[in-house]
């Protein structure tokens, strides 16, 4: 017979515990290691900015042809001693650059030059070795998020295709006359490091929120701004293409005066008739100018975009689009200054990074179009 209760009793006494909601249908797949996976995407992210300023150091040191054979494995030992070195030495005396612009260099000159390679594609073996111990260490002990597999081995797969774009570049220098690489295979080579740094940045960016905050998120997207941003990704990313082909040629060093170039709107030598297509890619002063007024029209496209982005109904996304705005001012006045510096290397590299900083923030901007931070009605 069930006892008689009190009214004055406490009713939460008799109240049953209420179990913790486990969520909906979002939720029920495998949510794997996300933030596990996020924190080794960022050591990879970190390592490949690392990798695009020392390639921009080989770069500028005219070290990137001093190794000229690719061996993705046994290469990664260095000369043991005198007698190896002497045979590296004696295979770059046989290449144009040295015949043509290094003849005599010593073999303590040889080495200095032999080592910045050395360190860029040994950091190339270190970049692969952490991607391949991370996927495949996540994926045996079945940590990767649903979805998320295809997406994690299309790093290692851009990565193994930059090493055979990296040699595919430095053969262009080892025949003929040339002094250096081709520029066009500097840009294609310094292209998808930009493109392998972006799908890093976005990836990074996804796992740092849940599924169902993303497809929430999706719901309140800013079509309009995220077309502007993706606009500007584009833009942003020819604009680093051409600066490759202008460090290919040192088209850089070529011109140094500013806003004008030798005096005038445009430069003496603009167009060489017996070149044809080729003034594109090898004349300097054409160069130049054609990424001088690119420059100029990032620019304004970027004003456009950032007050578009500042009418934004979202906090974090008007922040992002104006971060993303003032790195672009700093990028222009610094690549000013490296006009006027004659591209000295403590400039130029700075400038590389500032590259990767705005193209960071870029994407960023556009995720936060695309996915929006939900705020209260205050703000």
């Amino acid at each position: 017979m069930t006892n008689k209760r009190s009214i004055f009793e406490d009713v939460t006494e008799a109240q049953p515990r209420r179990e913790v909601p486990k969520g909906g249908m979002i939720d029920a797949g495998r949510r794997g290691a996300r933030g596990a996976i996020r924190v080794w995407l960022m050591l990879l992210f970190a390592l490949v900015v690392v990798m695009i300023a020392v390639g921009g150091l080989t770069r500028l040191t005219d070290s990137g042809l001093s190794i000229t054979e690719w061996k993705p494995l046994t290469g990664a030992l260095p000369p043991m001693s005198a007698a190896d070195w002497q045979v590296e030495f004696d295979k770059y005396r046989q290449i144009p650059e040295y015949q043509l612009q290094n003849k005599g260099m010593s073999l303590s000159e040889f080495k200095v030059i032999y080592w910045w390679e050395w360190g860029h594609r040994q950091l190339g073996r270190v970049i692969g070795l952490v991607w391949a111990v991370g996927f495949f260490g996540f994926l045996a002990a079945r940590k990767i998020p649903a979805g998320w597999t295809g997406r994690l081995f299309l790093l290692g797969v851009l990565g193994g295709a930059q090493g055979a774009i990296g040699w595919w570049m430095v053969s262009s220098g080892l025949e003929g006359e040339m002094l250096d690489v081709a520029s066009y295979r500097l840009a294609t080579h310094l292209g998808l490091a930009f493109v392998i740094l972006g799908f890093i940045a976005w990836y990074t960016m996804l796992l740092g929120r849940e599924e169902r905050d993303l497809m929430q998120a999706r719901r309140g997207k800013e079509a309009k701004l995220f077309g502007l941003s993706t606009g500007w990704m584009h833009f942003a990313f020819l604009q680093i293409l051409i600066g490759a082909l202008v460090a290919g040629i040192d088209a850089g060093r070529s011109y140094t005066d500013w806003p004008l170039m030798a005096g005038g709107l445009l430069p003496p030598d603009f167009w060489i008739a017996e070149m044809g297509w080729r003034n594109f890619f090898e004349n300097p002063g054409l160069v130049q100018f054609i990424h001088r007024m690119v420059g100029y029209a990032l620019l304004a496209y970027g004003v456009m975009v950032w007050l578009k982005g500042r009418r934004s109904a979202y906090v974090a996304t008007r922040a992002a689009f104006t971060a993303a705005f003032i790195a672009l001012c700093a990028q222009v006045v610094l690549g000013i200054v490296t006009v006027l510096y004659i591209a000295a290397w403590e400039v130029a590299i700075v400038h590389q990074v500032l590259a990767v900083v705005l193209w960071v923030l870029i994407l960023r901007a556009r995720f936060q179009s695309l996915y929006p931070v939900a705020q209260s009605v205050r703000g």
